[in-house]
């Protein structure tokens, strides 16, 4: 069985790419990181920024748990909608791909808002883009660091949505 990480910054497109994959590769099972609850989560991403970016204080124990049992199983490949590739310690050696999808922050900010802020006021709106722009953006330039530079193959996110699969569904079905 593989394992492909399949990173972005939030709201990159991992979700969507992971799921539109599953439904087009046979024998695969898919692990969503927003489906956890990690102990050492990081509340503060500015904070966590200015303080080395340390990935490895997520306790991520339920998520390798979960890669060990579906390993064993029977399937062919697993999918990881996972934002961090190779740069936690406890997952980096479950992975034989890692798959950085380069969405620039305009698109994903926008995807961002347009997703969880459908009902938000005008104000609302101007707020988030506040704390995006003081806070919160240092942290999806670190991925941008980190992350991208650390995996195996880089996607163009400005790609439509079935470009993005398809070229990802031949690096997974070449391993």
């Amino acid at each position: 069985m593989k394992t492909i990480a399949i990173a972005a910054v939030t709201a990159g497109g991992k979700t969507t790419i992971v799921n539109e994959l599953k439904k087009q590769i046979a024998n695969t099972k898919v692990l969503h990181f927003d489906d956890y609850s990690f102990e050492g989560e990081v509340d503060n991403f500015y904070e966590w920024t200015k303080q080395g970016a340390d990935y490895n204080v997520w306790n991520l124990s339920p998520l390798v748990e979960d890669v060990i049992d579906i390993k064993i199983s029977d399937c062919e490949y697993l999918l990881l909608d996972y934002p961090f590739a190779y740069c936690h310690k406890a997952l980096r050696n479950y992975i034989d791909c890692a798959i950085f999808i380069d969405t620039p922050l305009d698109i994903a900010m926008a995807r961002k808002v347009l997703r969880d802020m459908k009902n938000a006021t005008g104000e609302e709106i101007r707020q988030e883009m506040e704390t995006y722009l003081k806070y919160a953006r240092i942290a999806y330039v670190q991925m941008l660091k980190d992350i991208l530079p650390s995996s195996d193959y880089v996607i163009d996110g400005t790609k439509e949505l079935s470009e993005k699969v398809d070229e990802i569904k031949k690096i997974i079905l070449s391993l």
